[in-house]
């Protein structure tokens, strides 16, 4: 496996974490109203995400490559869209905002099961990444189905 190409493709993983970070700080405060029980999950997996980072910073130093340690541009697009969104007085906000969260999750899962199909990964990082995306699709799969978790608060 060459370590630099590892690296780039650790870097890209790296900026989907940092999305994932950014997107849900973004959520705070706007859904815990109608979604009190998901607090703690929440929480839960910005702590996860933010250990991710690390893991991937240390994984990257460590073949070599210079981690980049910010968020991507298509990111901060998607970011700004939805805070666009949410100015507007049309529509339910939370809904809007739990939607996002979901739309960003199915696609960091999608980022991830890539980067492990690929096979450009050696077996270190391939067992990291495999653990990250179990971590994420749990993340995915609570947060599509939060109407369950409110139903049965």
């Amino acid at each position: 496996m060459n370590n630099e190409k590892i690296a780039v493709v650790l870097n890209d993983l790296l900026h989907i974490t940092n999305d994932r970070i950014a997107g849900f700080e973004r959520v705070e405060g706007k859904v815990w109203e109608s979604y009190s029980d998901m607090k703690g999950e929440y929480e839960h997996m910005i702590s996860e995400s933010k250990i991710m980072k690390n893991e991937l910073i240390n994984m990257i130093s460590e073949k070599g490559g210079k981690p980049d340690d910010s968020a991507s541009a298509a990111g901060a697009i998607h970011r700004a869209w939805i805070d666009l969104k949410n100015s507007l007085p049309v529509g339910n906000k939370e809904q809007s905002t739990l939607e996002n969260v979901i739309y960003g999750e199915k696609i960091a899962v999608s980022a991830y099961q890539d980067v492990l199909n690929s096979g450009e990964l050696c077996s270190e990082s391939s067992k990291m990444v495999t653990e990250h995306l179990r971590k994420i699709t749990e993340s995915y799969t609570k947060f599509k189905n939060i109407e369950n978790y409110k139903n049965n608060s």
